[in-house]
C-alpha cells in the first residue's frame, strides 16, 4: 500500500519558485534593454562587472558548440528535472521547508533558464566576477538559485539524514 501524501503538501512553496523566476526574467529583460553585448560594466572594481554574454550550453558553457540539439537537450532535461522535484514536493509536507526550499530554487532556476533558451536560443549571463585577470564564467540570478538550491540539497540531506541515523 502507497503512503498517504501528506496534507497540506509543500506545493505552496512553487512561489518561490516562480518569485525566481519573474526576478530573472525581469532581470534579464533589462540586461537585453541596457547593457552592452560583451563590454564590461564595473561594479566593484577588480571584482564585479555587469558583462552581457550569452551560453548555448550548459554549467560553464559545457556543450555550447555543439550544433544546436543540445538547447533541446537542456531543456527536456531541466523541465523533467523540474518535474520530478515538483512532484517530490508534492509528497513533502508543507512544513519541511528544509527540503522545499532548495527544490523550489532549482524548479525556478532552471525554468528561468529554459525560457530563455525557449525565447533566444540560449541563456542571457550578466553577472560576472574576477579577482584580477581571473575571471569566473558569467552567470545570471537563475544560476545562482540552482546552485544555492542544489548545496541546500546536498547539506540538507547530508545532515538530515545524519540526525535520522542518530535518532534510528
Amino acid at each position: 500500500m502507497a503512503a498517504a501524501r501528506p496534507r497540506p503538501n509543500a506545493l505552496i512553496w512553487l512561489l518561490l519558485s516562480a518569485v525566481i523566476i519573474i526576478a530573472d526574467q525581469w532581470s534579464k529583460a533589462w540586461v537585453l534593454s541596457s547593457l552592452p553585448e560583451y563590454e564590461p560594466v564595473v561594479v566593484i572594481e577588480g571584482f564585479w562587472n555587469w558583462y552581457r554574454t550569452y551560453n548555448t550550453g550548459a554549467a560553464f558553457s559545457f556543450l555550447s558548440d555543439a550544433g544546436g540539439w543540445q538547447l533541446w537537450f537542456f531543456t527536456a532535461l531541466a523541465v523533467g528535472i523540474s518535474g520530478l522535484m515538483a512532484y517530490w514536493m508534492w509528497g513533502t509536507a508543507r512544513g519541511a521547508w528544509r527540503s522545499a526550499v532548495p527544490y523550489a530554487l532549482v524548479i525556478g532556476g532552471a525554468i528561468g533558464n529554459v525560457i530563455d533558451r525557449l525565447m533566444h536560443g540560449h541563456v542571457v549571463d550578466f553577472i560576472q566576477w574576477h579577482i584580477g585577470d581571473h575571471y569566473w564564467p558569467s552567470f545570471n540570478i537563475a544560476d545562482s538559485a540552482i546552485v544555492v538550491g542544489a548545496v541546500g540539497i546536498a547539506l540538507f540531506g547530508l545532515f538530515d539524514g545524519k540526525a535520522a541515523k542518530k535518532a534510528g
